[in-house]
Formats: C-alpha cells, structure tokens, sequence
C-alpha cells in the first residue's frame, strides 16, 4: 500500500469512490470541481496502482481544521487504511499548528476508535457552517459532530 499526495490524474478515481458511498447516503457526494480546488487537501492510498482510499484535511480557522471526504474501497476496509490516512492527516495538522480536529460522520465508530469525541453540532465555531449553505441537507444535517484535540 502506498500513501500520497494526489495528482490531476488521480481525480476521476477519487470521484468514482466518494460518490459511490455518497449514491448510498453513506457520505456527502463531491464535485469534479471540489476535488480539483482541493487536491492539496487530501491523501489517497493506492494498491496495485489503483486508488483504494481517500481523505482530506481542511483548514477552517486558526488552530482548526476538518478531516473530511474520507473513502475507503469496500475492498480494503477494517484492513488499517482509513486509520492511516487520518493519522498522516492529524501529523500534517500538528505540523501547521492545528489543536483541534473535527469532522462531520455519518461513521462515528470509526472515529471513536482514533481519539475523536462526538459533541453537539452546537459546540463546533460559526466559522465551521460556512460551507454548509451550498450542502443539500442543509439546515437538516443529520452527520453526526466529532472533535479531537492535538
């Protein structure tokens, strides 16, 4: 398994495996669009030179980012590549200075498990739900509010 930077080549897989968790209501889909303006957000872990993982650090305010768009092909999950991805995005976090990571999931079990505590969307800054106006569940999100401090 090899971790990395993406490339514009690694675009369409990286739509093709967000937007087929997102087509079953397991995750927010992304635009072609997005995933270009935010390829120097993300890490993807590829097997066989085949993209089988994805996820993003988003710097929102001082000392704050997100971990988002996080996919793991169905081929290779409870195999540690998810975990990865998050723990070489908290060590590029504690790198910019970040102390607090949150993300919005629909997997809470799977964040638990890597030192995030669910916490009232309420808790999270304004600054957070900036985004959330062009979000097609907005105002009813229905992703479930984690944080960890690093």
């Amino acid at each position: 398994m090899i971790y990395r930077k993406p490339t514009f080549k690694d675009v369409e897989a990286i739509h093709k495996l967000i937007n087929n968790y997102a087509d079953q209501g397991l995750m927010l889909a992304r635009s072609r669009n997005v995933l270009y303006e935010t390829l120097r957000d993300m890490i993807i872990a590829e097997k066989d030179n085949v993209v089988v993982g994805v996820g993003a650090l988003h710097l929102v305010w001082e000392e704050l980012a997100e971990i988002r768009a996080m996919a793991i092909s169905p081929e290779v999950t409870k195999q540690g590549v998810g975990s990865k991805i998050v723990e070489d995005l908290v060590v590029e976090a504690k790198g910019l200075g970040v102390k607090t990571l949150f993300t919005l999931t629909y997997q809470p079990g799977f964040f638990s498990k890597l030192g995030f505590s669910e916490v009232a969307k309420e808790e999270l800054p304004h600054k957070v739900w900036k985004e959330c106006i062009n979000c097609p569940k907005f105002p009813n999100c229905d992703e479930t509010a984690m944080i960890r401090k690093i």
